[in-house]
């Protein structure tokens, strides 16, 4: 091999990329470069890149070591939405030029090996989005960080449509070696289920309590580096790989039992699966427990060993020098299983242990709706961690004896704010436990965090108003600007440099162009070569015409009931029937959809075929389709959006106001340059202080005009119904089959849940009806703006100049100032 990139100097960078890559080619696959595959391609290059991030994580490390100052950031997250690496990778390690000139030489483009490798599975939407964005800010920005989760086998689901229904197939991503994982089996650890927790006495005359006759299962750590653009440190996403501890029964497999030979190695590797498994029934639900317990446990046990090393064996200062971040409720678990290593491993006592872990885990909440808050039935955990419950127990009596003396013995708050919900079933509330054990609860998105303050966690901000604070998302510009729309980065760094890279602010000093029309038709252009890359994705995937020169209208995110793509797809039947009655539009509209709903919602899935039926309806229709198109994308990952956002003229973010947290895919649209037509629901309302009003098109009930509507009793859907002709006739074209005459019954519960409540708390839980008409309204404004091309381009500018603020980089920077109290590299 040739010489550490790291005494290599600019210069010589062609040189090692050159021997690196026929290196690999020759010794990592032995193939020749001249009979080699293009996979085969991929994978030395890939090897190449990963060469020059090892020596980075060599360097790091020795950082982490040395630098014992510096707080650790510890981000655990249930999903971690990388997309693909290698252009990422290339982009973030300044050696771009360098390999497109390498692949010339084999008649080969950057883009065309890009596209070889899978989207890693490790994630489904937001969430996992946001988790990845973070990282990249971390590393960029030179903070020292861990990111940790579950090593899925299969992610949530490859999306296919069949007859216009989704249809889940396993997302085999890992199927031909994934180039940028590095196991690291030596640092395996072992995370225990079931069992009894047993009391007894110490040497010292103490209580103390140990765990035993647990089922054992082995946490193997792959390590995915994650670089920072233009960054000398690199950043770990360290995948859990379950394994059982004996894989193979030797006897059973003599004795003819070969199932029961490999029982426990299936067991055990159930764990890894799949992200979220349907949790509708028992066994779902007790997977869906154990994959949590699974990957929080060998995460702290990790973060334990690792600051071990640091500090030889104290940790009395884990919390000065660690710091857990909880992305959700989904790795609460790290609460009680901190405080059970503290106790029962290293010796603590409950107040010192406490004291730790208080001001160690940090917690952002990401739903404002009581019904998302994560609950466990007591049954379930207290047989699965019973060690655990009887910690959970003991935190909660000591918790509401603060609430009694603090409120007077307050029955009403000690019922609400009590770890344990009371019923027909006893249940473990994971945000009570979050928001108890927590120094730092943060919302984000500023709306979200005052409805946290006000409802959702209103007893809890009460008793510590000093723990609540917000950082409004933010995503991470070198992925969703710089990588994805080439000629819109291209335009910006030709006119104000490149500094936007690295401080999103500086897209502000764009507004000098807003009315220079050769910059603006600059801008056009750049939005048509995104467009017109988007209707050649889709021609090769559904084989479906559309015409770049349409207003390409789009929503893409999780299909969700308060997500509202039902809204969305009601409006486009109105307009259907209007070009039907020979109201013709004055702007040709493609609506583009696109989203997974979790494999046991019936109703998202039902929306998804309403969707699919409505554009086999207008597509085939030989007047409305000059018209109107609408396209449903199928399997929507971070690599289809790279594609789909860029070429956006309007993003749809239409939640029923007081639902959504933040969102971030609005986010991804603004820097791109799309107008928004929303609701004042989540970052929409920061969006709409930073762009101005002329500049968004907003519609639709307030936060608080719902929330009066629903405690009053007052909305009333079936008298919309009634008096409204537009809903009434696109209502009960649904109802009646019209889409799909060969089953007419099929859309009846969409019907009867707008209508009638059915299998819902009330008759149109997210004010879909209510919003129709003005959501019409604000789609008549849009066709009139675009009909004035240059102030269209101007609006768009105006968006892209103003995005600054929803970068993940100053979010971070907000974590950092506010709650991690860390400092850079």
């Amino acid at each position: 091999m040739s010489k550490s990139i790291s005494k290599v100097n600019s210069n010589n960078k062609k040189d090692f990329v050159e021997n690196q890559f026929e290196y690999h080619l020759k010794h990592t696959l032995a193939e020749t470069p001249e009979y080699s595959s293009i996979m085969q391609k991929f994978f030395a290059l890939s090897n190449t890149v990963r060469d020059i991030i090892a020596e980075r994580w060599l360097q790091t490390e020795e950082k982490i070591l040395k630098r014992r100052e510096l707080r650790i950031v510890n981000y655990l997250s249930m999903e971690f939405l990388i997309g693909r690496l290698l252009y990422n990778n290339i982009l973030n390690l300044q050696v771009e030029d360098e390999i497109k000139e390498l692949l010339s030489r084999y008649d080969l483009t950057l883009d065309e090996i890009a596209l070889l490798e899978e989207d890693a599975a490790l994630g489904n939407g937001g969430l996992g989005r946001l988790a990845a964005c973070f990282l990249d800010s971390l590393a960029t920005l030179g903070y020292l960080s861990y990111g940790y989760t579950i090593r899925y086998q299969y992610g949530l689901f490859k999306q296919e449509i069949e007859n216009g229904f989704q249809r889940e197939v396993p997302d085999d991503w890992m199927k031909n070696g994934y180039p940028w994982e590095f196991p690291k089996p030596e640092e395996s650890v072992k995370v225990k289920f079931f069992g009894r927790s047993e009391a007894y006495t110490d040497e010292k005359g103490r209580l103390r309590f140990r765990w035993v006759d647990t089922y054992d299962v082995l946490a193997v750590p792959y390590d995915i580096y994650v670089t920072g653009y233009d960054s000398d440190i690199v950043l770990v996403l360290r995948l859990w790989q379950p394994k059982a501890l004996n894989e193979f029964n030797f006897a059973e497999f003599e004795k003819g039992n070969y199932e029961k030979a490999v029982y426990e190695k299936n067991l055990a590797e159930t764990l890894c699966k799949v992200l979220y498994p349907n949790d509708a029934f028992f066994q779902g639900r007790e997977l869906r427990l154990k994959q949590e317990y699974f990957f929080v446990s060998a995460a702290i046990q990790d973060i334990i060993r690792r600051h071990k090393r640091r500090y030889r064996n104290d940790l009395y200062n884990l919390s000065s020098a660690e710091v857990i971040q909880l992305n959700d409720t989904h790795p609460t678990l790290a609460i009680p299983e901190l405080m059970r290593i503290l106790l029962d491993e290293e010796g603590y006592t409950w107040e010192e242990a406490w004291e730790i872990v208080k001001n160690t885990i940090a917690y952002t909440n990401h739903t404002v709706m009581p019904e998302a808050l994560e609950k466990w039935e007591a049954p379930l955990f207290q047989n699965m961690l019973p060690r655990h419950y009887q910690i959970i127990e003991e935190i909660n009596a000591r918790f509401l004896n603060e609430v009694a003396y603090k409120f007077d013995g307050d029955l009403h708050k000690i019922i609400n704010m009590s770890v344990f919900e009371e019923g027909n079933i006893k249940k473990l509330r994971m945000a009570n436990l979050c928001s108890i054990a927590s120094f730092s609860i943060n919302g984000v998105s500023e709306l979200h965090t005052e409805i946290l303050k006000k409802t959702v966690l209103k007893d809890f901000y009460e008793m510590y108003p000093e723990k609540f604070n917000n950082k409004t998302n933010g995503v991470t510009q070198r992925r969703w600007l710089l990588e994805c729309n080439p000629p819109l980065a291209k335009l910006i760094k030709e006119s104000i440099g490149d500094g936007w890279i690295t401080d999103l602010y500086e897209l502000k000093k764009l507004e000098i162009f807003q009315d220079d029309p050769e910059f603006l038709e600059k801008l056009d252009k750049a939005k048509m070569w995104n467009k017109e890359r988007l209707a050649k994705y889709v021609k090769e995937k559904l084989d479906i015409v559309i015409d770049p020169n349409t207003l390409f209208d789009i929503q893409v995110k999780r299909i969700h009931e308060y997500k509202r793509q039902l809204l969305n797809i009601l409006h486009v039947i109105h307009l259907y029937n209007e070009i039907r009655a020979g109201k013709h539009l004055k702007v040709p509209r493609t609506f583009i959809f696109a989203g997974k709903s979790a494999p046991g919602y019936r109703m998202a899935k039902l929306i998804i075929k309403l969707i699919n039926s409505v554009a086999n309806v207008v597509n085939n229709d030989p007047i409305v389709s000059k018209e109107l198109k609408v396209v449903f994308i199928p399997n929507y990952n971070v690599s289809a959006a790279q594609i789909i956002i860029p070429a956006a003229n309007i993003s749809e973010q239409i939640s029923t106001a007081g639902t959504e947290a933040s969102g971030t895919g609005n986010m991804k649209f603004m820097i791109n340059g799309a107008l928004t037509i929303g609701t004042l629901d989540g970052a929409n309302v920061e969006m709409l202080e930073e762009v101005g009003e002329d500049n968004i098109l907003i519609f639709g009930l307030k936060a608080e005009e719902i929330e009066e509507a629903k405690r009053k009793g007052k909305y009333n859907p079936f008298g919309i119904y009634l008096e409204n002709e537009k809903i009434r006739k696109v209502l009960d074209m649904v109802r009646t089959g019209y889409f799909t005459p060969e089953t007419p019954e099929l859309f009846e519960d969409i019907f009867e849940t707008l209508i009638y409540g059915k299998h819902a708390p009330m008759p149109d839980q997210y004010f879909v009806l209510a919003d129709f008409d003005a959501y019409a309204q604000a789609h008549k404004k849009i066709e009139e703006l675009f009909l004035n091309k240059q102030e269209w381009n101007r609006k768009s500018l105006l968006n892209i100049a103003r995005s600054g603020k929803f970068s993940s980089d100053r979010t971070i920077e907000e974590y950092v100032r506010d709650i991690w109290k860390t400092q850079k590299v």
